[in-house]
């Protein structure tokens, strides 16, 4: 006999689909090509653990972009990537040297040494980007046992703060952490904005100058779900498949995240993608660079604008729009523009913006 209260469900939409709004590329649904990629790779069985037909071809995709030797291996999620990746390059003793402010430090709740059992040295950075010198900073005491031993790099392109390294300064790091025998992972979560914004291809500032392992992000660029730690350097990781499976990060029907990753990379889909959010981010800057009382605090290089406004103005803003604080104490915040923002949802946002700033 049903229970009385038995909750029924429908087919029933559930949100606004008109609804935009400026807290994270997250927040945007999925491409209809990625959809139709799903669809396509469903019907039928296919082996599981990533021995099937769209798993095997993402590999030809994968190298197409990052050399003869890359081997991509789908995950199910940002987080899981760079843990597995720094796992799969790091001793029980070593340690990854960041910039305070990358995802892994700020954003991961500990996973990576929680999870993945090892230490993060961090530095200050003004604009969310390494250098040589700043590495130095922690690159010392390798023979210290009383010390994590530095073995890893571990930068962001485009960096948490929408900046975008370059090839040449991506090189500079990789030959630096080299001679110091140290490895280099790259945090691509945007790697498709920052190509987009360099006009480069991705294997120019990855693969080409000397990055050895790479996270590779899908679902802030138009995905459902899922992600991938391309290992680009053969003579690193070799434990990788294990790795993987022991941090939970290997999906069982694989197909669907290769499938995702093939319709994305394959063809341009990821740089259209990238460079549509791009040129929203760059629209709204100029939208709100002139309203007095708004200041534009870094570079607008990706998808991402940072802004100083008052505090007052910004919690009005919060109930006609979603973005988030980046220091609240700062009155600092985030705006993101994602694959599906609109010229239209843009300059209603900046009107907005001018508005509550007009009430000052």
């Amino acid at each position: 006999m049903a229970d009385s209260a038995t909750v029924t469900t429908d087919a029933k939409r559930r949100h606004d689909p008109e609804l935009r709004g400026f807290a994270s590329d997250n927040y945007a649904g999925a491409h209809p090509e990625i959809l139709a990629a799903l669809a396509l790779a469903n019907g039928g069985h296919q082996i599981a653990y990533g021995e099937d037909e769209y798993t095997e071809h993402l590999q030809r995709v994968v190298r197409s972009h990052f050399g003869p030797t890359a081997r991509a291996f789908p995950v199910f999620n940002g987080t899981g990537a760079n843990v597995v990746a720094l796992q799969s390059v790091t001793d029980r003793w070593g340690a990854v040297i960041c910039a305070e402010s990358a995802h892994i430090n700020v954003d991961e709740c500990g996973a990576p040494e929680r999870v993945g059992g090892l230490k993060l040295l961090t530095v200050p950075t003004e604009d969310g980007k390494l250098t040589p010198e700043l590495i130095d900073q922690q690159a010392f005491g390798w023979d210290d046992e009383h010390r994590a031993m530095p073995q890893v790099v571990s930068i962001t392109q485009s960096t948490e703060l929408g900046t975008v390294y370059t090839p040449d300064e991506i090189r500079a790091i990789c030959e630096h952490a080299h001679q110091l025998g140290m490895l280099v992972h790259l945090d691509g979560a945007r790697l498709g904005n920052a190509a987009a914004s360099l006009d480069r291809p991705m294997r120019a500032f990855t693969n080409a100058v000397g990055v050895d392992i790479l996270s590779l992000g899908g679902t802030k660029n138009g995905m459902v779900f899922g992600e991938a730690v391309v290992v680009i350097n053969p003579d690193v990781a070799r434990a990788m498949k294990h790795i993987r499976k022991l941090s939970m990060q290997l999906p069982s029907k694989c197909r669907f995240v290769s499938a995702q990753l093939e319709a994305l990379l394959a063809g341009d889909l990821w740089l259209r993608n990238a460079r549509h959010a791009n040129t929203m981010a760059r629209r709204l800057a100029d939208g709100v660079r002139d309203v007095p009382g708004v200041e534009i605090v870094h570079p607008v290089q990706s998808n991402a604008v940072f802004a100083t406004l008052p505090h007052d103005v910004a919690e009005r803003l919060q109930k006609r729009y979603r973005f988030y604080f980046w220091d609240e104490a700062a009155s600092l915040v985030r705006w993101m523009c994602s694959f599906d923002t609109a010229e239209a949802d843009v300059d209603a946002f900046a009107a907005a913006v001018a508005e509550e700033m007009g009430k000052q």
